[in-house]
């Protein structure tokens, strides 16, 4: 009887003692060699050194991962590195390696580092595929954070498609997404190709510590930086706290009517599976449905919405509509963030200096050459237009900034007196107006459409 209790005993303090250690911190490296590690990837070298794990760059190897032998889902990462020399190097996590993807290739989402002018650390970027969710242009306030010749300071934190990134203390990130519900951490020595002036340099990790499965009180209270929602049209928790809303519910005409009509068109456009799609007819403006507009008008506002081209198709998102100008059959009149295919629709060559090209301001203004912002027809894009109350305006093409101008400014009245609404008057310059999804008469799809009203 007293084994008895004495086992009952011992049971109920291994079990209170594994219930103790929920929620708390736990170590992932120990401080003297690397148990519970392996290494993915290239041929970079990884040691212990005085606490501290030590990654090396080695000339013709790919990107090497040091990555830790168990995977996470939910959890609060935090972990302390400096860099020996200025090299772009990054922490993954919810990351995998597997033998049908490319030869074991790890891929999955990376806290950035780098130490270069554009100060994009904090960013998520995910790696060996989908490239940069969460740019940290989208976040100017934390590009200062990171300290290029000191150690610093990272803290992931992940529940459920939440996201989010610090740096230093400084929120950075905050990315809303599904692709990789949980994977490994892996610490990153990046590829230096056949550069020998980049040999044996070093990066220093320590301090390395988790929370897996946090209690909800655990995780960090929202702020208000700005949040890459790629969950089809849903508001998250952020977002709503930080004033945004559905302009397009993803299922039903609520909020928008045709152009100049009282109801939605009857035909031409497609509402299924959560996308909003104008059909193919015959090219033409206001070719089968006509444009569709919001019930409301807005003035200043930041709006994003999701858009997929196919081949040679022809669209647009405007701005500042004015429908008491009639225009002989053609689509309203507004400032236009085009959305088409430049290389195989004809409008992309005309205009001047490409002002008619994907996200441009539509016949005034050409969006900067960014190539990074670029994706192939038949991916789905991120465009972003966001109104300033001082008139400030800037387009956005998945997650670059690639457009700015001043409406009402004398330049922004000259580019309007050369354009082909030269005859418009107060044209883009009138306070509120609809916001307008252009039916040119090719297909072109639109979900996650959100906007918020800016004072």
């Amino acid at each position: 009887m007293k084994k008895t209790i004495l086992l009952c005993g011992s049971l109920l303090f291994m079990y209170g003692s594994l219930f103790a250690q929920k929620g708390q911190w736990q170590t992932l490296f120990n401080g003297k060699d690397l148990k519970g590690w392996k290494q993915l990837g290239g041929k970079a070298v990884y040691n212990v050194e005085d606490g501290q794990i030590v990654g090396t760059t080695v000339t013709g190897t790919p990107n090497s991962f040091l990555a830790t032998d168990k995977d996470y889902g939910d959890f609060i990462l935090e972990l302390e590195f400096k860099l020996g020399a200025p090299f772009n190097s990054g922490i993954q996590f919810r990351s995998q390696s597997r033998d049908d993807y490319q030869n074991g290739r790890v891929f999955g989402y990376q806290m950035e580092i780098d130490p270069s002018d554009r100060k994009w650390s904090g960013g998520v970027y995910e790696e060996g595929r989908r490239g940069w969710q969460y740019p940290m242009e989208l976040n100017p306030a934390g590009q200062n954070a990171f300290k290029p010749t000191d150690w610093n300071k990272y803290r992931i934190e992940c529940r459920g498609n939440e996201i989010r990134t610090w740096v230093n203390g400084v929120p950075t990130a905050h990315l809303v997404d599904t692709a990789l519900p949980k994977g490994f951490i892996a610490l990153q020595v990046h590829g230096i190709g056949k550069n020998a002036a980049d040999e044996n340099k070093h990066i220093y990790w320590k301090n390395i510590r988790i929370i897996d499965k946090p209690a909800a009180s655990q995780y960090s209270p929202y702020d208000n930086i700005y949040v890459v929602n790629n969950v089809d049209n849903t508001i998250s928790g952020q977002q709503k706290k930080n004033g945004y809303q559905l302009l397009w519910d993803g299922k039903t005409s609520k909020g928008w009517r045709g152009a100049y009509r009282k109801d939605f068109p009857t035909s031409g456009w497609h509402i299924q599976d959560g996308m909003l799609t104008i059909m193919h007819s015959n090219g033409d403006e206001e070719g089968s449905g006509g444009d569709i507009v919001t019930e409301k008008e807005y003035g200043a506002f930041e709006m994003e919405f999701m858009f997929k081209l196919t081949p040679g198709a022809n669209s647009g998102v405007k701005y500042f509509v004015n429908e008491s100008y009639e225009t002989g059959g053609k689509s309203a009149i507004g400032l236009e963030y085009q959305v088409l295919d430049d290389e195989k629709h004809p409008d992309a060559k005309l205009g001047r200096d490409g002002n008619r090209t994907l996200a441009s301001l539509y016949d005034l203004m050409t969006r900067k050459q960014e190539k990074r912002a670029l994706l192939p027809i038949g991916d789905w894009n991120k465009g972003r237009i966001i109104v300033y109350p001082n008139n400030h305006v800037e387009h956005w093409l998945n997650g670059f900034k690639v457009l700015e101008y001043e409406r009402g400014s004398q330049a922004f009245k000259d580019l309007v007196a050369i354009s082909k609404y030269k005859n418009w008057k107060n044209f883009g310059l009138w306070p509120v107006g609809h916001i307008l999804l252009q039916d040119h008469g090719n297909e072109v799809s639109f979900k996650s459409i959100r906007i918020k009203v800016l004072k």
